[in-house]
């Protein structure tokens, strides 16, 4: 079982275990360093405390150890997007469809987003895999400029909305 929880100061060799090795291939293109994960955490630290919040960044804490991160980014008119990276080693173990599931009820239950939508790289079908599992609708795809040096590159995109409540105005 995972727990999500808020960055602490102490995490950043944690992050920047997650950023490196096989977890890269489809994100960013070299390892994150020591530097830049503190300054990771401590963003993340600063965008909890502000008002309106935009951004959410928890970690995914299995047995007291981060394996990895889940991200919401306000988008506006009650839309933001999700994403996650999980440390390579961790893999196939079900933390990413378990961390997404939470991230999505924290959203509906704490925030005025209504819509979330995530998309993946077409060569990591695994992470479709774990929005599907977390009830995410592919909704098409998105045309990405430049991916890890690619051009016209199509993302699927995946989508969830909040459950009608009738006594939330939409």
């Amino acid at each position: 079982m995972i727990e999500l929880r808020s960055l602490v100061l102490d995490d950043a060799p944690a992050v920047q275990r997650i950023y490196s090795g096989a977890s890269l291939a489809f994100t960013r293109a070299n390892p994150m360093t020591a530097h830049e994960a503190a300054e990771y955490v401590e963003k993340a630290i600063t965008e909890a405390s502000t008002t309106p919040r935009e951004r959410w960044c928890f970690a995914i804490v299995f047995s007291g150890d981060v394996v990895g991160l889940v991200k919401l980014r306000e988008r506006g008119r009650r839309h933001a997007t999700l994403s996650y990276i999980l440390r390579d080693d961790t893999w196939g173990n079900g933390y990413a469809t378990e961390a997404v599931k939470c991230a999505v009820a924290f959203a509906f239950a704490h925030t005025e987003i209504t819509r979330l939508s995530a998309k993946h790289h077409p060569d990591n079908p695994a992470s479709g895999s774990v929005l599907i599992k977390a009830a995410f609708v592919r909704t098409g795809t998105m045309p990405t400029g430049s991916a890890l040096g690619r051009t016209g590159v199509n993302f699927p995109v995946y989508e969830i909305r909040r459950p009608h409540d009738p006594h939330t105005p939409e």
